[in-house]
């Protein structure tokens, strides 16, 4: 069996002609609102910790005089109560999103605050899970996340099965997310039977074709390297103050694009030999065709982080894949509309795939 596939367009705007206009303009400039979240923190196995961000019908971010001022530099508004979470657990039966994002990503990132706001309006509980190090505070370990981390991923899952048990739970990943979350469901197809369904998008399939299209592609390494490099950085240099002698701070400073990054950090500092072997074992292509839970695969095919060529086919995923491939898009911006635009069209796809399986798993 093969995966469906779907070539149904994305109805970009002319004022967006291209591949860097519809990724940058999505990113960058469209408007959406500015969602708030409640925060819940999840120690991991290892000593480290990842910050969740709920919302939900009823529960309210942001009640007069109740804001955490150590939470004013992110999407969170407050932490979540004790009975708040008892309530949230005995929810049933509603159906609930986990969003993945993506490189450098958090609940403040254009398509976090559309696709939750979408899915909120439509009495859905939503949780952002911010990989280590990307919730607005330091990871407490010399380690970071990656684009392969299934053990990350099946944590965040389990633990917000535990959260609410009894809700419907979908799970969407975007970009790097979206990657990690193909790799899990493929590496390990039984271990959430409890997912209806599940989504990537834009997702890296080939990370060795995309990483290298990223570093050696001269706008692309001048534009999205550079500014993935402006926030990696930091983080990784502030780290080495705190473990010296772990980070190698001279090659991550003299680091010009993702490939020279991964090999100084991701890859030694997460048990790879180099920046190719990470991208190679990393990368979920591979895993598509053991897939079992509904999973739509999304990637426009002008979308300048992976060149169409290296896109899957359906013979290379399982027949729980479907993969949309429209012409227009970029990467994970997906425009629509008028001037000044909205995204509301990605939300609405995840929407219109997840009702196919609303009468499953009840």
């Amino acid at each position: 069996m093969t995966a469906a596939l779907d070539l149904t367009s994305c109805q970009t705007p002319t004022w967006l002609p291209e591949r860097h206009t519809q990724t940058l303009f999505g990113a960058l400039v469209a408007p959406t609102n500015r969602l708030r979240f409640v925060r819940t923190r999840h120690d991991t196995p290892d000593g480290d910790f990842i910050d969740l961000d709920w919302t939900a019908p009823g529960l309210v971010a942001q009640p007069k005089g109740n804001q955490d001022p150590r939470l004013s530099h992110t999407a969170a508004a407050r932490w979540l109560t004790e009975a708040e979470q008892q309530q949230l657990s005995l929810t049933e039966h509603t159906p609930a999103l986990l969003l993945l994002h993506g490189l450098e990503g958090s609940s403040q990132s254009r398509y976090a605050q559309s696709i939750a706001t979408y899915f909120r309006t439509r009495g859905w509980i939503v949780v952002v899970a911010h990989f280590r190090g990307c919730s607005g505070f330091a990871n407490r370990l010399a380690r970071a996340y990656h684009s392969g981390d299934t053990a990350d991923i099946d944590f965040i899952l389990q633990t917000i099965q535990q959260q609410i048990p009894h809700a419907r739970w979908h799970a969407a990943g975007i970009s790097l997310g979206g990657n990690a979350l193909l790799k899990y469901l493929g590496q390990l197809p039984q271990a959430s039977p409890w997912l209806v369904a599940a989504a990537a998008v834009s997702a890296p399939l080939d990370l060795v074709a995309a990483g290298n299209h990223l570093s050696d592609h001269v706008f692309n390494r001048e534009v999205y390297s550079r500014y993935f490099l402006q926030s990696l950085k930091p983080k990784v240099l502030e780290k080495a103050r705190r473990y010296p002698g772990v980070i190698d701070v001279f090659r991550i400073n003299q680091a010009r694009d993702l490939r020279e990054f991964d090999h100084a950090y991701t890859a030694p500092m997460h048990g790879f030999k180099d920046a190719i072997d990470y991208w190679t074992q990393s990368a979920s292509k591979p895993w598509l065709k053991t897939i079992s839970t509904p999973t739509l695969v999304l990637n426009a095919r002008n979308d300048p982080f992976l060149p169409e060529h290296t896109l899957v086919g359906p013979t290379e995923c399982s027949d729980a894949v479907t993969l949309h491939q429209p012409a227009q898009g970029g990467h994970a911006g997906f425009v629509t509309g008028q001037w000044p635009g909205h995204l509301n069209w990605l939300p609405a796809r995840l929407e219109q795939f997840f009702n196919q399986y609303a009468q499953t798993k009840t």
